[in-house]
């Protein structure tokens, strides 16, 4: 039964990074017909984060109060019926407008299924997680590549992963008995919690804040902008660009497959400096003029976020204490999605300013901030456990 319920999950993560690839691979065209700025998918993004932000904090009550598997339902079928929306938009309003319940049900169900895998799953388990969500953005630009060649049209892009995401919907509702379980396991957890104000004062906690926040303002950044920067700098068609988009997710993919063996052999602190070793490695091939190089630069990008983030998810139960996971869970990933909300526009805003040449430039700063956060959090939480050790 928990291989089932693992499988479920496994589905869920797919279609979740479905849809949060294609609109960066999709705003070349979009943003001619819709008639918009540079920075319009900047502000598309900012309008999805800020509902995942808000649902992230409440995942913790939420799932006390609806169970794992309901808010799991719920929270899909909720993007389902924004992508719906997404599908019928004409007018640059109207995507905004989606933009929130999609952002609403796509952090909830983050939180959730994040926070369920860190406590009853290993840590391979966590990484081929999150590799599902690569297969699931490395299929959303190219699904999106391919109704815009056959249709002309991208709203059909997106209305091919609502269609999806009605199907999961309907293997939630079927699959509800198989969360019990755990679920019961996450209420007796959540009974012994302490309240948010302590958790913000936790041993190393705002290094650690800091880190979510660099990884997935890097992560998305490069995802949003990487098409836009191919037609504009390189001088790629748009077309070429969209589907070249898909090699970013294509790396984090493969990465996360890969790294779900390496964790049998290397801990996580090794497996994160890895991964930002290769981001090093793969933002310094972007400033090569060759388009080939770009291509390899954004592989080596996505391939080097593989480890990073679910290793740093995996990483929350023992280092802060199981009782406080899903509410740190959720404090986590609003710091991420805080990430998410404020570096895609404001590289955007900078890119219509000046240029999208900025754009490698943007994820080397981000890079930094993320190593800085990392081995700060690595140093303190070290710290205190030998403190621990010494007081025995």
């Amino acid at each position: 039964m928990a291989t089932l319920l693992l499988l479920v999950i496994y589905m869920a993560f797919i279609s979740l990074g479905l849809p949060d690839s294609m609109l960066g691979a999709a705003w070349p065209l979009m943003q001619k017909e819709l008639g918009m700025p540079l920075e319009g998918a900047g502000l598309v993004s900012l309008f999805v984060t800020t509902g995942t932000i808000i649902s992230s904090l409440l995942a913790g009550r939420l799932i006390k109060k609806f169970g794992t598997g309901k808010l799991t339902t719920l929270s899909v079928l909720t993007t389902a019926l924004a992508l719906l929306g997404y599908s019928f938009t004409t007018h640059f309003q109207w995507l905004l407008l989606m933009a929130v319940p999609m952002g609403l049900g796509a952090g909830a169900v983050d939180v959730v299924l994040n926070d369920f895998v860190a406590r009853h799953y290993s840590s391979r388990h966590m990484s081929w997680l999150h590799a599902f969500w690569g297969v699931g953005a490395t299929a959303g630009p190219l699904l999106m590549a391919w109704m815009i060649s056959l249709t002309q049209r991208w709203q059909n892009g997106y209305r091919a992963v609502s269609i999806v995401q009605f199907v999961l919907v309907a293997i939630l509702v079927a699959s509800l008995k198989l969360w019990k379980n755990g679920e019961q396991a996450a209420v007796e957890e959540h009974s012994e919690e302490h309240g948010n104000g302590k958790l913000w004062k936790l041993p190393g906690m705002g290094p650690n804040l800091a880190a979510f926040f660099a990884y997935c303002a890097l992560e998305l950044t490069a995802g949003l902008w990487f098409a836009s920067y191919l037609v504009q700098i390189r001088g790629v068609k748009a077309e070429t660009a969209t589907a070249w988009a898909a090699s970013y997710y294509f790396g984090i993919m493969l990465g996360r497959v890969i790294n779900g063996f390496l964790t049998m052999r290397f801990s996580s602190k090794t497996l994160i400096r890895a991964g930002q070793t290769s981001i090093l490695v793969g933002i310094g091939l972007l400033f090569f003029p060759a388009n080939v190089f770009s291509l390899v630069g954004l592989l080596l990008v996505g391939m080097g976020c593989a480890p990073i983030y679910p290793s740093m998810l995996h990483e929350t139960p023992a280092r802060f204490g199981a009782a406080n996971s899903s509410r740190l869970m959720g404090i986590q990933m609003a710091s991420a999605y805080v990430g998410l909300t404020v570096m895609p526009p404001l590289v955007g805003l900078i890119a219509s300013k000046w240029s999208l040449k900025v754009f490698p430039f943007a994820l080397l700063v981000l890079l930094v901030l993320m190593v800085w956060g990392s081995e700060r959090v690595n140093s303190v939480v070290a710290g205190n456990r030998e403190q621990v050790t010494g007081n025995r």
